[in-house]
């Protein structure tokens, strides 16, 4: 099959043609795989960020009050978790009203999403140019893919589930019905900012068609950037205000390019093989010119970028997939420094480009090989299917509860934060003061930073009374402060932080200003602000009538 023809109206109308019905056993079928597959995690607990999802202090209701706060552009529930994400918002809210603490319905929601992306993009495949056959291979891949498993079940990601579910059924609808593709564009980038990608495909995509589509998808396009302009400003504020962090190896701007490229080869070769996939993923930057994820990233990327021109001057559809890939992977590249930017979860909206850009280059190579290349190469990726999803199954067991998540992270990153902080622990049951807060120095200087964990965690307790201790934690609770008054902490839930620090270093007036601050600024957490408030006054009171009985 030549390239021109893959990138013909044929495949948009055999799309067309295909039954509504079709589609929906398609994502019936897939939605049984993902149960099968997720089936250990669909009763595992809440872990580490559904917690400040859940107890987000806009969640709690579907008040008329709340969800105007929640799509206010410049209200402070869009810096309470470092996007400008609505709809992401909204849907947890609802969820919580349905589901309530119960982990089942919220990790059953993003399964049959899962499903559902595995089904669209099937469907976008074909509408492209891509056979029957090669697209649903595609999106078996896409659905079973192990790096797959944390957007899925954890279920703070929701966010990451609808946002490539509207990008992809914008992406869909984008010829046929632009109107209705523009909302749902817009939906996905209120969910998360990643669904931006879905603006340069339709572009590329408009590019290839542009002998034979209406000149008004180019009003829509304009349409498009004219709704991602308005919706980065909130955002990138947003992220400015919590997300961003200084690296300090990026001083280096050598130091930061060696570490972009090596980052995107880390997702390349999980994208291929599996290998690679952790929770909470800590490598070091690209420090040495010798550094072997660097060095291979050089030709890698100049392949890429070459087959991206070939495509966009033969005005094929599959150059609108590699770009597609190039522009979802940008957001977590490093151009923006922030913590923890591989992560088997980012995965997820790069993937569907490299396996669209992957099923195109097959097909124009598939006339020039041997005749039963085709055969062995489908059951070779038939077998990597079923490794994958063999290795998604074991995965999706580790969200059962954080512990295993944390191992996890510990085994593949035994230098990182999570390591340190397990190997703090398990220093302070054996009652090793000094190399439990020397581990705890690490993990904080690892991005494991919150006082409030360390005060607070039962692995801890034996050396929670230790002058040792006493003071690490004092001196995490001054940068937690420090951080906070160099950001501009202006929103009640970040306020009533800096208060908790100032209590954890017995700054008793200290924390009495801010949470006056706290409620003058006001917010949905005032009933809680409140009450640690009169708390405080209440010991502040204490404290001096002992003072006063000491006195002579």
């Amino acid at each position: 099959m030549s390239e021109e023809a893959v990138g013909g109206d044929s495949g948009v109308m055999a799309l067309i043609q295909r039954p509504v019905p079709a589609l929906l056993l398609l994502f019936v079928v897939f939605a049984v795989l993902g149960l099968a597959i997720h089936r250990a995690a669909l009763d595992g607990a809440f872990v580490s960020d559904d917690f400040g999802y859940l107890n987000h202090p806009y969640t709690a209701d579907l008040r008329p009050g709340t969800l105007l706060a929640i799509f206010d552009p410049t209200g402070p529930a869009r810096l309470y978790a470092a996007n400008y994400a609505p709809i992401h918002l909204l849907l947890t809210a609802i969820e919580k009203q349905i589901f309530a603490n119960d982990p089942f319905g919220y990790h059953l929601v993003n399964v049959l999403l899962h499903a559902a992306n595995g089904a669209l993009l099937v469907a976008l495949f074909v509408a492209t140019g891509i056979p029957r056959a090669a697209a649903l291979l595609g999106g078996v891949v896409f659905l079973v893919h192990p790096a797959n498993v944390e957007a899925v079940a954890w279920v703070s990601q929701l966010k990451t589930d609808a946002a490539l579910t509207f990008s992809l059924a914008a992406l869909l609808a984008f010829r046929s019905r632009p109107g209705l593709s523009t909302v749902l564009f817009a939906l996905g980038l209120l969910t998360k900012a990643s669904a931006a990608f879905a603006l340069p495909t339709a572009a590329v995509l408009a590019w290839t068609w542009r002998d034979k589509a209406d000149s008004h998808l180019l009003r829509w396009l304009c349409v498009w950037a004219a709704i991602f302009v308005l919706y980065a400003i909130p955002q990138f504020t947003s992220f400015g205000h919590l997300g961003e962090v200084e690296v300090a190896a990026f001083e280096d701007p050598l130091v930061q390019l060696r570490t972009i490229a090596a980052v995107g080869m880390r997702y390349l070769v999980m994208a291929v093989s599996g290998y690679g996939v952790s929770a909470f993923q800590q490598p070091e930057p690209s420090l040495s010119w010798l550094d072997p994820w660097w060095l291979v990233a050089l030709p890698t990327g100049a392949l890429l970028l070459w087959r991206v021109i070939v495509t966009l001057r033969r005005g094929s559809p599959e150059a609108a997939w590699w770009v597609a890939a190039a522009v979802s992977f940008a957001p977590v590249s490093q151009l923006l420094p922030f913590l923890y930017p591989v992560a088997d979860r980012y995965l997820y909206f790069i993937l569907p480009g490299l396996l669209g850009g992957v099923l195109f280059l097959w097909e124009r190579l598939r006339p020039r090989l041997p005749d039963a290349a085709p055969r062995l190469a489908t059951w070779l990726v038939l077998a990597g299917c079923l490794l994958f999803a063999w290795q998604g199954a074991a995965r999706a067991a580790l969200w059962q509860g954080e512990m295993r998540l944390m191992l996890d992270a510990a085994a593949h990153y035994p230098r990182g934060g999570m390591a340190a902080f397990l190997e703090a622990r398990s220093a302070a049951q054996q009652g090793d003061v000094d190399t439990a807060v020397d581990r705890l120095r690490w993990a904080a200087d690892h991005g494991i930073d919150r006082f409030l964990v360390y005060s607070g965690d039962p692995g801890l307790a034996p050396i929670r009374n230790t002058p040792e201790f006493r003071a690490f934690v004092h001196e995490l609770a001054g940068r937690w402060i420090e951080q906070a008054r160099h950001r501009g902490h202006g929103t009640q839930p970040e306020l009533r932080m800096v208060a908790l620090a100032h209590l954890q270093r017995g700054e008793l007036e200290a924390a009495e200003r801010v949470f006056e601050q706290a409620l003058a600024v006001g917010g949905p957490m005032e009933p809680l602000v409140r009450a640690e408030f009169e708390q405080l006054k209440k010991r502040r009171r204490g404290d001096e009538q002992e003072a006063d009985h000491r006195t002579p």
